[in-house]
């Protein structure tokens, strides 16, 4: 595998630069890659009880169903995959895994970022109504781990070793195998119930950041753009578009707007803008729908939008 693994990475770079510059995804899986397994906020597309049109369309058939924010990372080479974020869609998520690699495990990790319900509850599928998992490792910082320890029904998981906490620090990288390593950091969210963190995902050849969720990117003490430079791919939180976009205060829910993370790039160049994937879109965001001008306005600036089922290699 490894052999094969330097021919394609010759073979991709000599022809990279044939392709349009748009395209990042590769159509030949190398041994080690993430898969976009949902793109949703936390309460998924469509969205329970929503009778706007953004929602109706979908009804309509129109637009189709978009899973809860969630990667998927994959090493052939070693035969594992583990899942970022447990979303009420874990089920299909996981089915959508298994078809990049049908191991024995059913997932050799779960990475949490926070415990809002998009990225924790799908927890619940691993435990002895479902699955009935055995010593599935669930990766968690300090207020999360102790949340899921101490709360029903998650502390039942743990009880019955349905999942094996591992805990997380700050800035402190796991080391997957020789070949993947995840490193957690601090971001400022809403923390009712735990810390909320980002991550970033290092392969051989490439690396990630996956931050679905955030407040405004002046809060955090890293500039943005600066982590963005660093990686080859960067998933951001894009709940929302613009200002006004729901019926409430929005400083209620401060998450950046597509438009703020935008004009941060503006001045960047079209290289760096291609690294950025906007993932994590509610319902009432017109980016979330297959197609639409506004992503289009976007993506003529040289920025991506997260797909389900896209791939990515490390």
């Amino acid at each position: 595998m490894r052999v094969f693994q330097k021919l394609f990475l010759i073979f991709y770079l000599l022809n990279y630069s044939c392709a349009s510059e748009k395209e990042t995804e590769i159509t030949v899986k190398p041994d080690q890659f993430i898969k976009v397994l949902g793109i949703a906020q936390d309460a998924g597309y469509p969205q329970i009880n929503c009778g706007k049109i953004c929602c109706q369309a979908y009804y309509n058939g129109e637009e189709s169903k978009k899973m809860v924010s969630s990667l998927g990372l994959v090493d052939l080479d070693s035969k594992q995959k583990w899942l970022f974020d447990a979303t009420p869609d874990i089920t299909q998520q996981i089915d959508d895994l298994k078809k990049e690699l049908n191991s024995k495990t059913v997932v050799d990790g779960v990475f949490l970022t926070h415990a809002h319900i998009g990225h924790y509850t799908g927890l619940m599928h691993l435990g002895r109504e479902a699955l009935g998992g055995k010593s599935i490792p669930v990766y968690a910082m300090p207020k999360m781990k102790s949340f899921l320890e101490q709360n029903g029904p998650w502390s039942q998981l743990v009880s019955l070793d349905n999942i094996k906490i591992k805990a997380l620090k700050n800035d402190s990288t796991v080391f997957l195998n020789e070949e993947l390593k995840v490193t957690p950091f601090l971001v400022p969210h809403r923390d009712e119930f735990s810390e909320t963190v980002g991550y970033k995902i290092q392969g051989i050849n490439k690396s990630a950041l996956f931050i679905p969720d955030i407040n405004k990117w002046q809060l955090w003490q890293k500039s943005i753009v600066d982590e963005v430079k660093k990686v080859d791919y960067a998933f951001l939180d894009a709940t929302f578009f613009k200002d006004g976009e729901i019926p409430r205060p929005m400083s209620e829910v401060p998450h950046p707007f597509i438009e703020e993370t935008v004009n941060l790039f503006s001045n960047e160049s079209k290289l760096v803008k291609q690294k950025v994937y906007f993932i994590h879109f509610n319902h009432s965001n017109p980016a979330i729908l297959d197609a639409h001008h506004l992503q289009d306005s976007i993506t003529n600036l040289g920025f991506n939008f997260a797909k389900q089922g896209q791939i990515l290699g490390l």
